[in-house]
């Protein structure tokens, strides 16, 4: 299965911040959306960086209170990792593991195209593994 299958099935929607926004008003928009992550975008909309409920949590433990008033863009990660929409979802649960993060904006020429969690990837391999077993059954019992 491919990561375009997938943003079919789930949609395209990205939650997205500027880097000047506090990581308060994030927080409260990753609790109010219940999401994990937001694609932090700059003033020429493209990917600055991603935000996670991680590093509102590091931001914390770094700043105190007072990192929630801080900018996105100080705790942001801005090493983002990308998937491209023709890899496969086992490239991206391997890709995601290793680096051990758990989002990935999917982007194509520099276009934002949506967002994948592992839990999107582990939906998809489950869904996909449960459809190879009723196949091979579907064979035997025609055998």
């Amino acid at each position: 299965m491919l990561v375009s299958q997938i943003l079919k099935t789930k949609g395209d929607m990205v939650f997205t911040a500027s880097p000047h926004e506090t990581v308060a008003a994030a927080a409260a928009l990753l609790f109010a959306r219940r999401v994990g992550a937001m694609i932090v975008m700059d003033a020429e909309d493209r990917v600055a960086g991603i935000l996670s409920e991680r590093d509102v949590v590091r931001a914390v433990a770094e700043g105190g209170p007072a990192a929630l008033n801080r900018p996105v863009s100080d705790y942001m990660s801005a090493k983002v990792v990308f998937a491209d929409p023709g890899e496969s979802v086992d490239a991206l649960l391997s890709r995601m593991t290793d680096r051990r993060i758990r989002h990935l904006p999917v982007c194509k020429n520099d276009r934002l195209l949506g967002i994948v969690s592992i839990g999107d990837l582990v939906k998809a391999k489950i869904a996909e593994t449960e459809a190879e077993a009723q196949n091979l059954k579907d064979y035997i019992a025609a055998s």
